[in-house]
């Protein structure tokens, strides 16, 4: 995975190939399959790419289809679907060797006034510089070098918010440029680094434990109000329902003064390797 932040933003900068078509480079990675957050990401920058920059995204609804190789590029193809008086969207169809991996449709506005109200931000919950890392945690939790898990999401600087492992603290580890369509591929790429596993907390499971077989199936954000990546960002996680070796969860990302910045869904495929876990 990106090693730093600025190898997180080059991987972002997609390298045009034509009209409405784009190559993502690939970072190194000791992982078997891409990173869903990275396809996330690059779709939501190959749309960019194509809309006013006046308009700004919204929402993405996105499907993973197949497992993306890590050693070759991704091609993504994008289908400027519609432009509206205030709204453009977007279609984007990520491939390799031929094939499509991914399909995402996204929306854009222009943006302007209406009603405003949310829920608050969640309470209790340790500040940012009392919390402990992510990587930390995970090597309690998994036995796995915090080390290594520094070394793949060296990008971000992520840390347990609360006691039930369902709130992160979450920012880019660095300084970006104020462009909020970056802003919104690395938020939409951090998006899907630990929500699948507010769906195994339930069972007293963890990500990479062997015993499971995870992937996100698909993914869905919603971009409420204006943030910046670089700041902390409050990830509050839950998953109302596991079934038929999928995992349902969803996610709320307020800044650090407690506006609600964007919402996430997604399912994923948790499906037991290991016989002894359905008893």
């Amino acid at each position: 995975m990106p090693e730093s932040l600025e190898d997180l933003v080059e991987l972002l900068d997609l390298e045009t190939i034509d009209v409405d078509l784009f190559r993502g480079r690939q970072p190194q990675t000791s992982l078997q399959r891409v990173f869903g957050g990275q396809v996330l990401g690059q779709a939501l920058a190959a749309a960019g790419r194509t809309v006013d920059a006046g308009r700004l995204v919204h929402s993405l609804h996105a499907y993973f289809l197949r497992g993306g190789d890590t050693s070759v590029p991704i091609i993504y193809r994008t289908e400027g679907t519609r432009d509206g008086g205030s709204f453009s969207s977007r279609r984007v169809v990520a491939s390799q060797h031929g094939k499509p991996i991914f399909y995402m449709s996204a929306s854009f506005q222009q943006p302007e006034p209406g009603l405003d109200h949310q829920d608050p931000i969640p309470a209790d919950v340790v500040p940012p510089d009392e919390a402990p890392t992510l990587a930390s945690v995970l090597e309690a939790r998994s036995g796995r070098a915090a080390a290594d898990w520094d070394r793949e999401w060296a990008a971000l600087d992520v840390r347990l918010a609360g006691v039930t492992g369902r709130q992160f603290w979450i920012r880019a580890s660095g300084k970006l440029p104020d462009d909020p369509l970056l802003h919104s591929c690395v938020l939409a790429y951090a998006s899907d680094l630990t929500l699948l596993g507010a769906s195994l907390l339930p069972h007293g499971i963890v990500i990479g434990d062997r015993r499971i077989q995870p992937a996100s199936l698909d993914h869905a954000l919603w971009f409420h109000r204006a943030f910046r990546a670089d700041e902390w960002l409050l990830y509050d996680q839950a998953s109302p329902s596991a079934s038929g070796a999928r995992g349902f969860s969803t996610g709320r990302l307020y800044s650090e003064d407690g506006r609600l910045a964007a919402s996430v869904v997604q399912e994923g495929l948790i499906r037991p390797v290991d016989p002894e876990l359905l008893k």
